[in-house]
């Protein structure tokens, strides 16, 4: 199994890489560092001298490959794309654009917590409710509650998540006044900030996951081991929890599996709506800011969370399986 890890691991790396690469490529390509400073300064009369003044106050006025100026590994050490490309992988992630003294680094490990605060609940109520809900349909499977569900499910999933936050907030902050409309809050008080956006977020993607769910389980329940479960006598609900839902989980932990880098990326439209300060609302303030620094940021750790969950994910399939074998 290590042996299958490191090579995944590897693999990773060169797409890591590759992301990487097209990453910076584009942003340096369709946004010149002129260009990247005349965005920032803003106003109608941007002079060279600002523009200067600003490319040097953040290094860009750096050679953007190579520096011909310098000596021995500097002409490559001493380059845009080493500063802001090659430093990412020693998770040196540089100042923002928009505010010269912004610490990227320092920023993305304050907001990570409150975006693991607010999708690990998420995370775990999404599966335990999608399960759920897909296991009493096939459980009542051919009849009116399996056709109501279904209906719903497909009602559901077709309502787009910002209709569920502006009904959420209008019905229980606005007019019943149980929790507030948005905000953020430390300590005991955490609770009530958060209990509107883990429940809309897991109810806008309940008819999706709770659809593809029982649609495994019912391939699950025509297999011949739980036609023989069902021989020896066992209860409907054994075979259901004891057979179906064990032999089905390769394909939940896959489902499940995807979602965990938005544990730590957050959620972008809900962190946003409620006025939650994580990783989600923090690209969205980079994009409106046109911080190209703290995007090209959030691009390399996303892609380094996607990575690195699909590779505990294959690692799981070892564990819930014991046929599936890593070599």
């Amino acid at each position: 199994m290590l042996n299958y890890i490191f090579r995944r691991l590897l693999y990773g790396v060169l797409v890591l890489v590759g992301v990487n690469l097209a990453t910076f490529f584009l942003f340096f390509t369709v946004n010149t560092p002129d260009d990247m400073a005349r965005l920032n300064i803003g106003g109608k009369r941007v002079t060279q001298e600002l523009i200067e003044k600003w490319k040097a106050e953040r290094g860009y006025d750096k050679p953007l490959y190579w520096n011909d100026v310098t000596q021995g590994t500097e002409k490559l050490t001493d380059t845009i794309f080493w500063d802001r490309s090659v430093s990412l992988f020693t998770l040196h992630f540089g100042r923002s654009d928009a505010e010269s003294s912004g610490d990227i680094g320092d920023e993305v490990v304050r907001r990570m917590w409150v975006s693991i605060q607010l999708a690990t609940p998420i995370f775990v109520l999404q599966v335990i409710a999608s399960v759920s809900f897909a296991l009493l349909l096939v459980m009542f499977r051919h009849t009116r509650l399996d056709l109501a569900g279904v209906v719903a499910c497909v009602v559901m999933l077709s309502i787009s998540a910002l209709f569920y936050i502006i009904v959420g907030q209008f019905l229980f902050a606005r007019v019943l006044k149980l929790v507030p409309i948005s905000g953020y809050a430390g300590g005991l008080d955490l609770a009530r900030f958060l209990v509107l956006p883990v429940a809309l977020s897991v109810l806008s993607r309940l008819g999706t996951e709770a659809r593809l769910y029982r649609a495994m389980f019912l391939e699950e329940i025509g297999k011949d081991y739980v036609r023989t479960a069902r021989a020896k006598g066992l209860a409907e609900r054994v075979v259901m929890f004891r057979h179906v839902l064990r032999n089905a989980l390769i394909p939940i932990i896959t489902s499940a599996g995807g979602y965990l880098p938005y544990v730590f990326l957050g959620s972008l439209v809900f962190e946003s709506f409620f006025g939650i300060p994580g990783l989600g609302a923090y690209v969205i303030e980079a994009i409106g800011k046109q911080d190209f620094a703290i995007v090209r940021t959030m691009v390399f750790v996303g892609s380094l969370l996607y990575i690195a969950s699909y590779v505990l994910i294959d690692v799981a399939y070892s564990w819930v399986d014991p046929r599936v074998r890593l070599g």
